[in-house]
């Protein structure tokens, strides 16, 4: 099929790759603008236009792709149908009319759970069993067309933020170039999502981090792992922010040396790591990076912090 890809980040150019390796005709790619990045604030391509120069493909980037002139440029370009994963912008329903098989989505979830900006991440912070992707027709709301495709993916008991993204990117792909000779041959039928059974996945933001150890320790472990690698979990400790990057649940009954039981309260350290009490079970804290410092393994902190029973995490 002759397509016009539309995407940004590591999860949109793996569906990329995978189209143009299954013969695919790729005749544009629109990708959002460049942005400056790091300490030195230098302008870095997208993923996806990095691996469209790559192939010689033409790249567009516009700020507002439902701009009119923008749109006309959308109308020149041949395509059978736009394929969108993690765009970054609204398509409107002028662009979703254009293309013959009109335009579908490459979504992280399986819908209509997780609409939104951040399904992957989510999934692990609610604690969900399974999760998943969807390829949906695209209509004029976010995230509410017609199931085409779906493909499911059991999660592991530690999985994190990170490590589902990477596997969700590969099924995203596997799933576009398995459902688009389905859809061209008329062998997918479209499912209306069922909106009573809708949940959002909100943008995800630096504060959502920040722990509070009145919560369970499930419930913080599971954020901890969910907003790993970015934005990450945090605390402070003596003044300075401390990232989580690790924690084990414990149950306060088997932690040793109990003292100071509110939440947030350092309550046993051996050499390996340090245990805080939460508002149900305690946290055992095994990987972290304190403000200034590489991320490190917990005992190496503690050979520069004498973290002590009774110290207290947060501001």
């Amino acid at each position: 099929m002759k397509i016009v890809f539309m995407g940004t980040p590591d999860f949109a150019a793996g569906a990329l790759e995978a189209l143009i390796a299954a013969g695919h005709e790729i005749t544009a790619v629109y990708t959002q603008p460049d942005k400056p990045k790091g300490r030195g604030k230098e302008v870095q391509m997208t993923p996806v236009k990095e691996l469209a120069l790559k192939h010689d493909i033409p790249v567009y980037q516009p700020r507002r792709i439902k701009e009119a002139e923008e749109v006309e440029k959308l109308r020149q370009i041949p395509a059978d149908i736009f394929v969108v994963a993690a765009f970054g912008q609204i398509v409107s329903q002028e662009i979703l009319d254009i293309p013959k098989y009109g335009c579908v989505n490459i979504h992280a979830s399986l819908l209509p759970k997780y609409r939104g900006a951040a399904p992957i991440q989510w999934a692990v912070i609610d604690g969900e069993e399974k999760t998943g992707v969807t390829i949906m027709q695209m209509n004029a709301g976010i995230d509410t067309g017609d199931i085409l495709y779906t493909k499911e993916y059991v999660l592991e008991p530690k999985e994190t933020g990170a490590s589902l993204f990477d596997k969700l990117m590969v099924l995203g792909a596997e799933a576009i170039v398995e459902a688009l000779p389905l859809l061209e041959t008329g062998k997918l039928t479209p499912t209306p999502q069922d909106h009573t059974k809708a949940t959002h996945a909100a943008k995800l933001t630096k504060q959502l981090g920040e722990l509070d150890f009145d919560k369970s320790a499930v419930e913080l472990e599971r954020l901890i792992r969910g907003l790993n690698s970015w934005p990450s979990a945090y605390t402070y400790y003596k003044g300075k922010q401390l990232k989580i990057w690790e924690a084990e649940v414990v149950g306060i009954p088997e932690v040793q040396n109990e003292s100071g039981m509110q939440p947030g309260t350092v309550i046993a350290v051996d050499k390996q790591s340090f245990t805080v009490a939460a508002g149900d079970g305690a946290l055992k804290i095994t990987e972290l990076q304190i403000e200034g410092k590489k991320r490190m393994a917990c005992k190496d902190f503690l050979l520069g912090y004498p973290v002590a029973i009774g110290d207290k995490l947060g501001q």
